[in-house]
Parts: structure tokens; C-alpha cells; sequence
């Protein structure tokens, strides 16, 4: 049998799943053992229990500062933010692409500005942001916004194209007014792709999120990590980068699934 051929058994898939995982895992563990060998109060790897005391004291011991349990405030405020965030992108992003898409004046006159603005870094932009909209919540949303909504008005308006031309014709032949032909023929095209396209952006707005965060804001992951990195705090960073990796993981998972109850015959969201 041919090697492109070959698919692992359930188990089998399972176990190289966690490979990578487990390989990773290892070659920490083994360096940061023989680091900590050498000298007992090395802090560039810490070792399990040094990480678990630190995951203790910031998840269930309550800040004497604050009263708060700093792992779980910093979660909600990240959380909340990129959530407004990804749904304001996902609105404008939709209803742009159902009018650039549908409307061709519309196309002709947006498309091309679309595509000059998505190519701005909006890194780049992140001080203006914070001279107009000032440093509280508004700033950091708006560069999510600013920095995915382009890029997935892009992707439903290359899926509105891809739309056949005879639909548009039999359609209309039908007696269907240009509202009709949204409602029945653009917009189920363009719902499942948007959560798609959500997905694949959700690596940048964590980006950009942790970015905000980290020069302006007074909570948050990305706060957190860049408070303690003056103190070399990895035995916090490393947990609280695992921790936004596991969220940003069970966020895509989160809208893969939703794509499959929603539209389970777009095979766009079958992985």
C-alpha cells in the first residue's frame, strides 16, 4: 500500500496527536532539569512545581492588592474584549461583503479601498488609536476591528464571486428583486464562511489583543505577562501563555462546531 494511502486507526491517530505534545513536553522538562541542576534558582525554565505553585497563587489565592483571583479577572477582561471585538469585525465584515459582493457600483468603488487598508499594519496604527479613542476599552477593540475586519471582508467577498453566474440568472428570471437574491442566494453562502474566516483570524486579534493589553491596560493576559516579565517571572508567563493558547484553541473549536450545527452541508467547516 502507498504511503499517501495509509491512515492511522483511532488509537493510532490518537497517539500521534499527543506526540508533538509529548515531545515538547519532554525536551522542556529534561532542559529545564538540567538547567535547574546547575543552578537551583535559574528562573529562564522552571520546572513543574515551581509552575504549579505560581498557577496556585494566581488562580486561587485571592491578590492582596486587589482582592481579586488575578487569573480568572484577567481572563474575563481579555475574553470580554475580544469577543466584542470579533463580533463587531463579524457585522461590519458581513455586511460589507453582501454589498461589495451583490452590487457591483458598490464592488467597483470599495473593493479596491478594502484592499489598500487591509494591507496596513495595525501594530502600526495602535498609537493613533490610542491618541483618538484614548487608552480604556474602546482602543483595544477597535484595533481587533481594525486589524481583522478587512482580511474577512476580503474572504466573504471572494465567496460572494465564487457564486455561479447561472443562479443569478435563473434567480432573477424567477422574478427575484436584488433583496430576494441577498436573503436567498448571497447571504447562506456567506454565514458559514464567516465563521470560517472567523477562525482563521482568531490568531491575530489574540495578537493584536495582547499587543493593546500589554502598553496600555491595567488587567488582562497580555497585561499580566508583560508586568512580571521585569521580575524574568516565567514560572507566570509560561502558564499564562499555555492558558491563552488552551482558550484560543476552544474558541475556534467553539465556532467549527457551530458551523457544523448550523450548516452541515458547508464541508468548509468539517475540520
Amino acid at each position: 500500500m502507498r504511503l499517501i494511502n495509509r491512515y492511522p486507526s483511532r488509537s493510532g491517530g490518537l497517539m500521534l496527536l499527543l506526540l508533538p505534545f509529548i515531545v515538547l513536553m519532554a525536551v522542556y522538562f529534561t532542559g529545564s532539569s538540567l538547567r535547574l541542576k546547575v543552578n537551583p534558582d535559574d528562573k529562564l525554565l522552571p520546572s513543574a512545581t515551581q509552575m504549579s505553585a505560581a498557577i496556585e497563587k494566581v488562580a486561587f489565592n485571592e491578590d492582596k492588592r486587589t482582592g481579586e483571583y488575578l487569573l480568572w479577572a484577567d481572563t474575563v477582561s481579555s475574553l470580554r474584549r475580544l469577543g466584542i471585538g470579533l463580533v463587531v469585525s463579524a457585522v461590519i465584515a458581513l455586511v460589507a461583503a453582501i454589498a461589495t459582493g451583490s452590487f457591483p457600483l458598490v464592488s467597483a468603488t470599495l473593493s479596491p479601498f478594502i484592499t489598500v487598508v487591509s494591507m496596513i499594519p495595525p501594530l502600526a496604527v495602535l498609537p493613533i488609536l490610542f491618541i483618538v479613542f484614548g487608552l480604556d476599552e474602546l482602543s483595544k477593540v477597535v484595533l481587533i476591528v481594525v486589524g481583522i475586519t478587512p482580511m474577512i471582508i476580503r474572504d466573504l467577498h471572494s465567496r460572494a464571486r465564487e457564486i455561479p453566474a447561472e443562479l443569478w440568472i435563473k434567480a432573477q428570471t424567477l422574478g427575484a428583486t436584488s433583496w430576494t437574491l441577498i436573503l436567498r442566494l448571497v447571504l447562506p453562502q456567506l454565514l458559514p464562511r464567516l465563521l470560517v474566516a472567523m477562525r482563521l483570524s482568531l490568531g491575530a486579534a489574540w495578537l493584536f489583543l495582547i499587543a493593546a493589553e500589554a502598553i496600555a491596560s491595567t488587567d488582562g493576559l497580555g497585561y499580566r505577562i508583560f508586568l512580571v516579565r521585569r521580575y524574568l517571572a516565567m514560572d507566570v508567563i509560561l502558564p499564562y501563555v499555555a492558558w491563552i493558547t488552551l482558550l484560543a484553541w476552544l474558541t475556534d473549536e467553539l465556532l467549527r462546531r457551530l458551523t457544523q450545527w448550523s450548516f452541515p452541508w458547508y464541508g468548509g467547516g468539517a475540520r
